[in-house]
């Protein structure tokens, strides 16, 4: 008895050394812990002590619906029960938001609450809104996109929020100029507004915010069916820094005129897809926007010497978008004599570009950081000589389908652009010796290899050897791939996140193995690989906890017994691609289990039986969408429909035929002829 008492002693007497650590500092380690949601599990799993330290460090919080739809409304109080000092919360995980879900968070959050993602929620009414700001007063960020079933009264709600800065309405096609009205009048503090393809809304609706929300820096009316109306009301805007007219196709070169007096404050403009913009417009546009420094004119005018000209004043002007346009060799030549600030330049899908446009653009701005040259069919060697040896710095290079650049020119890159962190030479001749110098660059983070056809092993072994910040791999259709290479980048990148080994055929469960060792992983793509089974599966389940989506389409191997590790230990999962594979009801059923599922996609799957079917989609309580055959629309009982929809769930029948996987060499033959 003695012995247990001094015992029992020593314990009482035995001394945390966190509690000598005053609050701000245990704080301060938990804010090197915040990227890695493992990491702050495991600390709150330590003690008590640690728990109730890290619940009130907590400021942001984006829940899994992991339960039934029945008890999804406790999931979130007791969410909040454990995270009382939350500011911001994000649902866009949480297709069903009720009015009840709002009013608790209200009245638990209260004042502190300052941001609220419901971007991807539904079922909630102006009643649920109306609670939710009258309760917030300190609400500054609201995301209501994709709201289909907002009408002008839940604008009117939101119009209450007197202390709103940011609000994005983007996709709410309900709303009409009246409740832009409300939002205007009542919401004079909004600095940031999204109103794209808000389709009810016209001229008198963005007139009246020029008008009521004077301090408005960033303003998105991409696709609104506006004319030269509202313009002169935008004027008023005088902080406005960022303007987005995507595919406003009302807007014409006249409607432009009454801007020449332009913002002097603006800094990013994007006119995409504005079919009736020529250079006439955008001379009135840039005529006095000398602070302008983003410029996005993407499948819009043609890229001539007068369009160029109409540039000359934008001194500072760093990134200039023409994707998709037509360009002229003395248009490029032009941009280069008078952009001379340029530090970003894409050019991607357009016709026009030659080596002469391009190098003379790339000799004249040594300091460029990101160059994109995507399908521009018709440069050579000499251009990449020119890009490599005048720009040293660039971090970011996309080449995608540059089929006349010889291999040869993937040496450049590789000795004179140590500095690249994003690669993308995507249908491409690039070649082993091309891959040896081009691990050179240690920096890479995301490399685009897919559909390189004389790619093998050798090369991805020196990838692996040089690039230890690899991120991104992209290896689709590369077919000379085998495990050996993919062994080697499992290796050296142990920081890899994001992998596509589709229709690699000579890839096997040996590389799912070596990839379950890159802890990171959060999507793997697969399909089209036949000798890939459930085992291999198996080791990425247990291994990489982090992953996020998986395709495993065609991968005629994995069966029932890959579901059960999925449904194990995959609970981040989220999108799934099962079409053409052996799962069966069975398999399904396990993965029904996985709360935070939100996506599914089953096509041509022989195992699969209405009932079993229509049993697993009830169980599975977070799905969003899935992808079915439209032969089950009349097999699965009406009621499991009703209901699932009901949750929020959308679903997208198919009557794609069963196809026949072609060789890849003449996959790409076709593709080059249907071009």
């Amino acid at each position: 008895m003695k012995k247990q008492k001094c015992i029992q002693e020593d314990t009482e007497t035995k001394i945390n050394p966190f509690d000598f650590l005053s609050e701000e500092i245990v704080f301060s380690i938990l804010d090197y812990l915040t990227p890695n949601p493992f990491d702050r599990k495991s600390f709150s799993l330590v003690s008590k002590s640690f728990y109730s330290i890290e619940s009130r460090h907590r400021k942001t919080l984006k829940p899994f619906p992991r339960t039934s739809n029945d008890h999804r409304h406790d999931q979130l109080k007791n969410l909040l029960k454990r995270y009382p000092f939350v500011t911001h919360l994000d649902l866009s995980l949480c297709p069903r938001i009720t009015d009840g879900c709002l009013s608790y968070i209200a009245n638990s959050c209260g004042k502190a609450l300052k941001s609220i993602d419901l971007s991807r929620s539904r079922f909630f009414t102006q009643v649920g809104l109306s609670y939710l700001v009258s309760n917030s007063v300190n609400l500054v960020d609201m995301d209501l996109s994709n709201g289909v079933h907002l009408n002008d009264t839940a604008a009117a709600a939101v119009a209450s929020c007197r202390s709103l800065e940011r609000l994005s309405l983007t996709r709410c096609k309900s709303l009409t100029d009246i409740g832009i009205g409300c939002i205007a009048v009542g919401c004079s503090n909004l600095r940031v507004l999204s109103l794209k393809w808000c389709l009810g809304v016209s001229d008198l609706g963005v007139a009246l915010i020029g008008v009521k929300c004077k301090k408005i820096r960033s303003l998105d009316l991409s696709h609104l069916l506006i004319t030269e109306k509202c313009l002169p009301s935008l004027l008023k805007l005088e902080f406005l820094e960022d303007l987005i007219l995507e595919g406003c196709c009302g807007i014409n070169d006249e409607s432009l005129v009454s801007l020449k007096q332009g913002w002097k404050s603006l800094k990013t403009l994007n006119m995409s897809y504005c079919d009736n913009v020529t250079h006439v417009g955008v001379s009135s546009l840039t005529s006095t926007a000398n602070c302008l420094q983003n410029l996005n004119l993407s499948y819009g005018p043609l890229v001539t010497l007068p369009l160029s000209e109409s540039l000359q004043k934008l001194s500072q002007l760093q990134s200039i978008r023409l994707d998709g346009c037509h360009v002229t060799c003395s248009g490029l030549k032009s941009i280069g004599n008078w952009c001379v600030s340029l530090k970003e330049l894409s050019l991607s899908k357009c016709s026009g570009v030659t080596d002469d446009g391009l190098s003379s653009i790339v000799k004249k701005h040594t300091d460029l950081k990101k160059l994109d040259i995507t399908c521009c069919r018709k440069i050579t060697q000499i251009s990449i000589a020119h890009v490599t040896k005048s720009c040293g710095s660039l971090v970011s290079l996309k080449m995608e389908s540059c089929t006349l650049v010889p291999f040869e020119a993937f040496f450049l890159i590789g000795q004179n652009c140590p500095f690249l962190e994003e690669l993308d030479l995507t249908d491409n001749d690039v070649d082993d010796e091309g891959l040896k110098f081009i691990s050179k660059c240690s920096q890479l983070s995301v490399l685009k290899l897919g559909i390189c056809m004389n790619i093998s092993d050798e090369g991805l072994i020196s990838i692996g050897n040089g690039c230890p910040k690899l991120k991104e791999l992209d290896l689709y259709r590369s077919i000379e791939i085998t495990d050996k290479g993919i062994s080697s980048i499992a290796h050296g990148c142990p920081s890899l996140e994001i992998i596509n080994i589709s229709y690699c055929e000579n890839i096997t469960d040996s590389s799912l193995i070596s990839l379950s060792n890159c802890s990171k992983l959060n999507t793997l793509e697969s399909r089209g690989c036949p000798r890939i089974t459930s085992l291999g599966l198996k080791a990425i389940a247990i291994r990489c906890k982090q992953i996020i989506k998986l395709d495993i389409k065609k991968c005629h191997n994995v069966n029932d017994s890959g579901m059960i590790p999925l449904a194990q230990f995959s609970h981040n999962l989220r999108q799934i691609n099962l079409s053409y594979s052996s799962v069966t009801d069975v398999g399904l059923l396990y993965l029904a289990s996985l709360g935070c599922l939100q996506s599914m996609t089953i096509l041509h799957m022989e195992g699969l039986t209405p009932v079993g079917l229509a049993a697993a989609l009830f169980g599975c309580g977070g799905l969003m969408k899935v992808k079915l055959q439209s032969s089950f629309r009349t097999l699965l009982p009406r009621l499991v429909l009703e209901h699932l929809e009901a949750r929020g769930c959308v679903f997208h029948w198919r009557d794609k035929v069963f196809q026949a996987e072609l060789d890849p060499k003449c996959w790409k033959l076709q593709a080059e002829d249907i071009e």
